[in-house]
């Protein structure tokens, strides 16, 4: 009980399908495509269509195979004899054909397309038709801007980018993170990030696992970082403004996390210049409190002290003030000796004290220190016992008769109506950094206003 699978007839197995011809094959071939396809023959007629060229069009291939073109249906009336011409010009030229055009869907929508075609060769050799694959151009766009933009990120970009891994490693790196980071970009990968950074480690990481777990953060964060040298030692602290991206595998229902895609830029140069103006403008807000608050004061020696006081806010722990012995002394006259007028207290905080009594004796300042120098350059002099061992910064103070915790010294010479009235001192402990020449010029500024303090309580003492 046989029978021929060609005869469809059936037997013990089951029913026998008969066997398809090669139209049918190609039309399965056709349909199990995720490309639209068509194909016209000589004459321009639609020979087949497949079920992605019915998704983005509407047309069934009962509805589209046996048309004469796309005049009519496919595409707008004004537009059919050239896209036909384009379509057909295959035939006349090898390789593929490019083109862009927008034909319409059956419900009347328009879309814009990009085919490629090629002739198709007879039993003789020669054109027999015209196959033609297309696409709708907008995903074909938005592949090549995604791809055009992978490239430029990693590349061109003006940014730091930085892929980061599950496991908080580098695992992409463009140019411009790898110059920030002073590696190579295939010697970064893999690596820690506590092999890279010195200083700001914790926060970039605490940042990364934040992302990971929540997602995003609303705005971009300022980083303070150091990036550790070929050698391993420590370079400049850097200001790199970050932002974060959470990735996630597009193929899977559930999101799962691949990593963080991290943006930064250096902003250390306007950081720095936001800092100073900033600097310069709470300085010049306490110059001005300064002044209105010793406007009030009777005693104009009392009014140094307020100066001194408004100076010392956010700008050093300690500060003197030294007088001339026997009054001001023009230049260039030495030796010149001097006397302490008034002093922050030491180890408490709280406004400075007048000398009293014991302002008729000199300071026993030994030859060279930085008061007697500021004297005799009539200028800001800076001192500081360096990177030392607490006990040697404490013997440096000490020596220069200074608060024991004093570790950085500024002095700025007073002066009015051409003479030089005293000195004034800042000092700073451990926990700050030196003083620089933006410091130096706001220790000079408070000079004057305490120098001419000094010098009218002067004038008050002769006349009284």
């Amino acid at each position: 009980m046989s029978a021929s699978r060609r005869s469809g007839t059936t037997d013990e197995l089951g029913p026998q399908e008969p066997e398809r011809d090669g139209a049918d094959l190609l039309a399965a071939l056709l349909d199990g495509m995720d490309a639209a396809l068509c194909a016209f023959d000589a004459d321009g007629v639609v020979t087949h269509w497949n079920r992605e060229a019915e998704r983005i069009l509407g047309w069934t291939a009962k509805e589209a195979v046996g048309r004469h073109g796309f005049a009519g249906w496919a595409v707008r009336p004004a537009d059919a004899e050239e896209v036909e011409g384009r379509l057909l010009s295959a035939m006349r030229s090898p390789g593929r054909h490019v083109n862009e055009f927008a034909l319409l869907t059956k419900d009347g929508g328009r879309v814009l397309v990009r085919t490629q075609s090629a002739a198709v060769p007879g039993p003789d050799g020669k054109p027999a038709g015209v196959y033609c694959a297309f696409s709708e151009v907008h995903a074909q766009i938005d592949l090549e801007r995604s791809i055009a933009l992978s490239e430029a990120l990693f590349d061109d970009a003006s940014w730091g980018v930085v892929v980061v891994d599950a496991d908080l490693r580098p695992a992409v790196v463009n140019a411009h993170a790898a110059r920030a980071l002073g590696i190579g970009r295939t010697a970064v990968l893999g690596r820690p990030l506590g092999e890279l950074l010195s200083q700001g480690v914790e926060e970039l990481e605490s940042a990364l696992t934040h992302v990971l777990a929540e997602g995003a953060p609303p705005a971009p964060a300022e980083m303070w970082v150091t990036v550790r040298s070929a050698e391993g030692e420590q370079q400049q602290r850097r200001c790199w403004r970050s932002g974060f991206l959470r990735l996630a595998s597009p193929l899977t229902e559930e999101p799962v996390p691949l990593g963080v895609g991290w943006l930064f830029q250096d902003v250390t140069e306007s950081k720095q210049t936001e800092q100073e103006a900033a600097l310069l403008r709470f300085r010049a807000n306490q110059l001005h409190r300064a002044a209105r608050a010793a406007a009030e004061s009777e005693n104009p020696a009392e009014a140094a002290s307020v100066h001194l006081d408004f100076a010392l806010a956010g700008f050093a722990d300690h500060a003197l003030i030294d007088r001339v012995a026997g009054g001001a002394v023009p230049d260039g006259e030495a030796p010149v000796r001097l006397v302490r007028a008034a002093a922050t207290p030491s180890g408490a905080p709280g406004p400075s004290v007048h000398a009293g009594d014991r302002a008729g004796l000199p300071v026993r300042y030994v030859d060279g220190h930085p008061a007697l120098q500021c004297v005799e350059r009539i200028g800001s002099v800076r001192a500081s016992a360096g990177t030392t061992s607490p006990d040697r910064a404490r013997e440096w103070a000490v020596a220069r008769q200074w608060p024991a915790d004093s570790v950085h010294a500024l002095c700025a010479v007073l002066r009015s109506r051409g003479r030089t009235l005293g000195v004034v001192t800042f000092l700073r402990g451990a926990s700050r950094t030196q003083f620089e020449r933006a410091d130096a010029q706001y220790a000079e500024d408070v000079a004057v206003r305490i120098a001419m303090a000094l010098d009218l309580a002067e004038v008050l003492e002769k006349r009284g």
